[in-house]
């Protein structure tokens, strides 16, 4: 659920808020604690975050790249939109490549991995692709040179890969594509095949996912994608974990436990997971009052302690962006916000230091 943001969407400049946000007053954004030195020091992979650049005004927003690029803040950075279809491929077989350059450049430079986000996908596709028309067999040739071309290109500049986005409705069927209306079911596997033997050419060790929101806790969805492992497994074609979006509403987010116990079942079939795009919205306003803030710092804690809870399969924990004023929901959730751990003047809210207390394995001070 991260369509709303292309590489051409850009900002006002950061102003003060008049908002009374609350934050621990003995610590600033520029002293501890720091989420991924933390997560570091128990073993974790990383502490992450998207980012929407290049294209927007994080790019040239030296507060806010500060603390991007800030290796004990983030050791993981999400391209949030520039490697996107519509992006990379934006005619038939041309490649575009100089967006997704910029950004692994970055990352680069700040030591961090890079989750290479996505390769098929339902939404932000490119005109040539929605208004083609495809048979199953030219459509799978366009798949496989889209997933074999960037997997090549990039190498192991990508720590991973999510190799498909998003295929299934609320209810655990596929949702409708142009991938599934037109090649079926098979595209699926189709697409793990064609990453798993891309990988395979490179002979380096790039991990490929599968990502997707409402498979956080048990249900019909989750039950449905340990289906589509075992499809794979059974086919032996390669899946290396699964990413959980964790994109929730304050009030609303799953309980450590029902984390937890979907996360168990994904480690059983032999998989990793990560939550890849963690953010908890508020529903409506106000977003900064003492009661709200409490509430969603308990929701983040929640979140994050399963992961640690786990165990090591739970490799890290990726927000989607980490600042308000950047943040992706106000335009897809009209009259929601509120949704990250920094506020829209890069204050660190309560919800930041109730992740340091949930990666120590400590108390919630603060919810």
């Amino acid at each position: 659920m991260t369509t709303v943001l292309d590489s051409s969407f850009v900002l006002r400049p950061r102003v003060a808020s008049a908002c009374s946000c609350l934050v621990t007053p003995t610590s600033t954004p520029s002293g501890g604690p720091y989420l991924n030195q933390l997560m570091k020091s128990q073993g974790k992979l990383w502490f992450g975050t998207a980012a929407d650049i290049p294209g927007t005004d994080e790019t040239t927003d030296p507060a806010y790249l500060t603390i991007l690029t800030d290796p004990k803040n983030f050791g993981e950075m999400t391209p949030a939109n520039t490697m996107k279809f519509m992006f990379t491929e934006p005619e038939q077989g041309v490649f575009n490549y100089t967006g997704s350059d910029y950004f692994l450049d970055l990352a680069e430079k700040s030591g961090d991995l890079v989750r290479c986000h996505n390769l098929i996908w339902l939404s932000q596709l490119s005109p040539w692709v929605t208004e083609g028309n495809w048979t199953a067999e030219t459509l799978t040739a366009v798949m496989e040179n889209h997933i074999k071309t960037l997997i090549t290109h990039w190498s192991d500049r990508c720590y991973s890969w999510d190799v498909i986005n998003e295929a299934l409705a609320g209810n655990g069927s596929f949702s409708s594509s142009i991938w599934y209306d037109t090649i079926g079911p098979d595209y699926f596997h189709l697409a793990y095949q064609f990453a798993t033997e891309a990988v395979e050419a490179t002979g380096k060790d790039i991990k490929l996912y599968y990502n997707d929101y409402g498979i956080e806790s048990p249900g019909e969805k989750t039950t449905a994608t340990y289906a589509l492992i075992k499809d794979l497994q059974s086919r032996n074609i390669r899946i290396d974990g699964v990413g959980l979006e964790s994109h929730f509403e304050v009030g609303g987010t799953p309980s450590t436990a029902d984390q937890l116990e979907a996360m168990q079942g994904y480690i059983a079939l032999g998989v990793d997971v990560v939550q890849t795009e963690l953010d908890i919205r508020f529903p409506t306003a106000p977003y900064y009052n003492e009661t709200g803030q409490a509430e969603q710092a308990q929701d983040y804690y929640q979140s994050v302690a399963a992961c640690m809870l786990v165990g090591p399969h739970c490799i890290g924990t990726t927000v989607w962006d980490f600042d308000d004023y950047y943040s992706w929901v106000p335009s897809s959730f009209p009259g929601q916000g509120g949704a990250d751990i920094y506020n829209d003047t890069l204050q660190r809210k309560p919800a930041y230091y109730a992740i340091a207390e949930a990666i120590q394995g400590l108390p919630c001070t603060v919810c």
